[in-house]
């Protein structure tokens, strides 16, 4: 089946509808998983000329660009950055920097219980145990997915909780849990009688 021009431009007005009202950096995020999604290298656009009348000028919409870079290079910055609670959070955001924010000699698609240990030992983290369980963990919580024995890649649900959940996204940052119910306790069993 052969399609029109015009059917390309209603298919990228379809997409444009959808994206207009997001926020520039989430637009980035949606380009680039769809450019993924489908094995395609995403277009660098130069920015076009200003446009208006008579004195005032306006900027035209810009696409935003496809590509990171704009945040830290080296795995140490990129963690303190983001905080990882948990060890299964660590996981998720170690498979992100190696997919998204590492200097491109870096980067790749899968981690694996060595790249995990070898973070940790970057980054100052207390060693783990068991990497691989870490790196299970992590997928039974639906940040990773298993690529074949060993490898575990970064999916949405991982790239959502390291992007925007995680301090230095673009969501608030996760707040520190309530007191432990041992410590509400004592404050009551405190008061006078």
């Amino acid at each position: 089946m052969t399609h029109s021009q015009s059917d390309d431009f209603d298919i990228a007005k379809a997409i444009f509808d959808q994206l207009k009202d997001l926020p520039s950096e989430r637009r980035q995020r949606v380009l680039r998983w769809i450019a993924e999604c489908l094995g395609v290298s995403p277009v660098a656009v130069p920015p076009p000329p200003l446009q208006g009348s008579g004195t005032t000028k306006q900027p035209a919409t810009v696409a935003p660009p496809l590509a990171g870079g704009t945040g830290p290079v080296d795995i140490k910055s990129f963690i303190a950055a983001k905080l990882p609670k948990s060890d299964r959070q660590f996981a998720a955001a170690v498979a992100y920097f190696y997919r998204f924010e590492a200097p491109p000699a870096e980067r790749r698609d899968s981690v694996n219980g060595d790249v995990l240990q070898k973070a940790a030992r970057l980054t100052g983290r207390k060693r783990l145990t068991n990497p691989r369980v870490t790196l299970n963990n992590a997928k039974a919580a639906g940040f990773l997915d298993g690529t074949s024995p060993g490898e575990f890649a970064i999916n949405s649900v991982g790239e959502n909780l390291v992007a925007m959940t995680l301090p230095g996204g673009t969501d608030k940052p996760i707040k520190s849990k309530k007191p432990a119910k041992k410590q509400a306790k004592a404050k009551s069993r405190a008061k006078p009688r």
